[in-house]
């Protein structure tokens, strides 16, 4: 098994960190994409490997205040006081939200003058949620067996 990979290159804490991001995988002979951009190719990576990857980013998801957070920045980026005006939250609490969301490769953030603008990285970050959302309601209707 082997895995297509992405580098990219991140600041964090004023630093610039290499990042890696595994972004689909080969099993015999056919190619199972997973996401994103970068290009390099032929990795190696086991199947714990990418599951491991794929249970991390789901808990970014895992928290009802982060779920909210995605959704206030559904339209775009926000400042942080913004953010907790329209969800009525405390600032520190936000700000640990927006820190796991970010350590998650689901939002980034923008210095602008003293503000910090979040922004989420993918429109398929919401495309995700609504799509949970949507079997969620599914379940809600069907009878249970």
């Amino acid at each position: 098994m082997y895995a297509d990979t992405r580098i990219s290159c991140a600041e964090y804490a004023g630093r610039v960190v290499r990042r890696q991001t595994i972004v689909g995988f080969f099993v015999g002979p056919s190619y199972r994409p997973l996401t994103v951009c970068g290009i390099v190719t032929g990795m190696p990576a086991t199947r714990d490997e990418l599951l491991r990857l794929h249970a991390s980013v789901c808990k970014g998801f895992a928290d009802p205040k982060r779920l909210l957070i995605i959704d206030a920045l559904r339209d775009g980026e926000m400042a942080v006081s913004d953010i907790c005006a329209m969800l009525d939250l405390r600032q520190a609490n936000v700000s640990q939200h927006l820190g796991i969301l970010r350590d998650k490769g689901l939002v980034r953030s923008q210095r602008d003058g003293q503000r910090v603008l979040y922004s989420l990285t993918s429109p398929k970050i919401t495309a995700a949620m609504d799509l949970l959302r949507e079997v969620m309601n599914e379940q809600m209707v069907l009878p249970t067996h």
